[in-house]
């Protein structure tokens, strides 16, 4: 067994192999049968469970609990990598459930970024170059292609799954076993198998303090972007943006439309 920098008694179980090339803090607590490899720094107050592999080039913001049997920090499952380095960010205070995997990224000027105080579930899959912002939750069994971005709170329910390259907005809530093939603007419920959108995200929105008249205001864009009878998006976009100054949350959504390279569900 090695045990790179601690020493017996630091909370590393015996068997437990830590590589000499790791830089983990005095005080982390390392469960039997754990392996942490080459190129791997963790933070202090980090809890790291039973027969977890921390397999190399990733980093543990302070505070991360990862449970048992989760796989992370491995390499991505895309048939153009060719051992280039890339890495994978964790942020402070994150959770990984039990058997939940995260790869590193494939593309060497981007990794695999996930945010501080999330929640990844059991069995959770997030694949080579996602970035997840702050606070995002996924549910058991959700699986994210490569590529795929979240925004800050969002939330995806239990066994949803995310194309490549597709994004899910801030605040946005993905229903259980829904299958998203494009994007999923900010501040939106969306569900189902082919996905739709169901309005806005009151009970979510309410819970983080929006404000009642930003939250009317949300809704009467929803209504002209997505139900209106007589115009498109697009004429929706450019009628809104015509009609004066819009507030930031308005606004975001706006533009996450307008940045927009796969198309939004409605």
């Amino acid at each position: 067994m090695t045990r790179g920098p601690f020493s017996p008694g630091e909370g590393v179980h015996a068997s437990a192999f830590v590589s000499p090339d790791s830089d983990v803090a005095h005080g982390v607590r390392i469960g039997p049968g754990s392996l942490v490899g080459p190129g791997v720094s963790i933070a202090p107050d980090v809890i790291i469970g039973a027969n977890v592999v921390i397999e190399r080039d990733t980093r543990i913001g302070t505070g991360c609990r990862i449970y048992h049997g989760a796989v992370v920090g491995t390499d991505p499952q895309d048939l153009k990598y060719e051992g280039e380095p890339a890495i994978l960010e964790i942020g402070e205070r994150t959770v990984v459930r039990e058997c939940a995997t995260v790869n590193r990224g494939a593309a060497t000027d981007g990794g695999t970024r996930i945010g501080s105080d999330c929640l990844l579930m059991t069995g959770c899959h997030v694949a080579h170059d996602c970035v997840l912002g702050d606070h995002v939750v996924m549910a058991g069994l959700t699986a994210l292609g490569g590529h795929v971005e979240i925004g800050d709170w969002a939330i995806l329910g239990g066994l949803a799954g995310a194309h490549q390259f597709t994004r899910i907005g801030a605040h946005a809530f993905i229903g259980g076993a829904t299958k998203l093939t494009k994007d999923v603007p900010p501040y939106l419920l969306a569900d189902g198998n082919p996905c739709r959108t169901r309005g806005i995200n009151v009970v979510g929105l309410r819970r983080r303090g929006f404000d009642r008249e930003v939250i009317e205001d949300l809704r009467t864009a929803y209504r002209l972007l997505f139900k209106s009878p007589d115009m498109n998006i697009g004429q929706a976009l450019s009628l809104m943006e015509t009609q004066g100054e819009l507030g930031p949350e308005v606004a975001s959504l706006v533009s996450f439309i307008r940045e927009s390279e796969r198309g939004v569900h409605t």
